[in-house]
């Protein structure tokens, strides 16, 4: 996908993997509108990456929210690409250590923002998309992030994991539903990456998570998903598939 004189949508984007994609974009001279949550850095995020960036807060749930993120996107140049890294984990088991039955709400809240919400961003990007003039075949393209928790999710990561392989399932299947709009979707399985959400942890339990990695034995750095989903963006060929980027880590069933 050329996008050259185009913009992109990263939602999740004031921080971790979406902070490194839209920085990777912005040095690309890509126009990028970055979606997270009114109480993230966004703005000052948007700030230091300079004037071909900014920032529209949204719930990626919030349809009106993400409908008014992408008339900012739309407004400085035709969105032909959208990263989607949005989403939160969280612990829920089928029944609790006290045997109690696992939360049922916060289940569904996990689900529903890291599922609902991918589809809700999609449809809301892909609609913008198919407006567009083709190019070289392409009208947009679109990058999911699912997880290896899809594949071997652990105690604990019940809704987490059931998100993400839903993440999975989809992306096939809206490939195909949006060909006729020359709309391309891939997807993202990211392993075990250095980001925020690993600090509160300790250097002591990062080491032990690297260590799992058979190869390169290390946590897997922002900059590399980020790559990652610039190729997909760049490759006109590749949709349709979910692409694990996990140093051939397969994870055990406990943390």
């Amino acid at each position: 996908m050329d996008l050259t004189d185009s913009s992109a949508v990263v939602t999740g984007g004031a921080s971790g993997l979406g902070l490194a994609t839209a920085t990777a974009l912005i040095e690309r001279g890509v126009a990028v509108t970055i979606i997270d949550l009114p109480a993230s850095a966004g703005e000052e995020v948007a700030a230091k990456l300079g004037e071909l960036a900014s920032f529209s807060p949204a719930d990626v749930r919030d349809a009106e929210a993400v409908d008014r993120a992408l008339d900012v996107a739309t407004d400085r140049a035709p969105l032909r690409g959208l990263v989607h890294c949005a989403g939160r984990g969280g612990t829920v088991r089928v029944v609790n250590k006290d045997g109690s039955p696992g939360d049922y709400d916060l289940y569904r809240e996990i689900v529903d923002i890291n599922l609902v919400g991918s589809f809700n961003v999609l449809r809301l990007a892909a609609a913008r998309m198919a407006a567009n003039e083709p190019i070289d075949g392409e009208r947009g393209a679109c990058v999911l992030t699912a997880s290896v928790a899809a594949f071997e999710g652990q105690i604990g990561q019940l809704p987490y994991a059931s998100a993400k392989a839903g993440v999975v399932g989809l992306t096939l299947v809206a490939a195909r539903d949006l060909s006729r709009q020359l709309i391309r979707v891939c997807s993202i399985a990211p392993g075990i990456f250095d980001t925020p959400i690993l600090d509160r942890h300790g250097d002591e339990v990062k080491a032990g998570l690297a260590s799992q990695v058979p190869n390169p034995a290390r946590l897997g750095r922002p900059e590399e998903f980020a790559a990652t989903a610039l190729h997909i963006l760049d490759n006109s060929y590749l949709n349709g598939e979910t692409i694990r980027l996990d140093g051939a880590v397969r994870m055990g069933p406990r943390p």
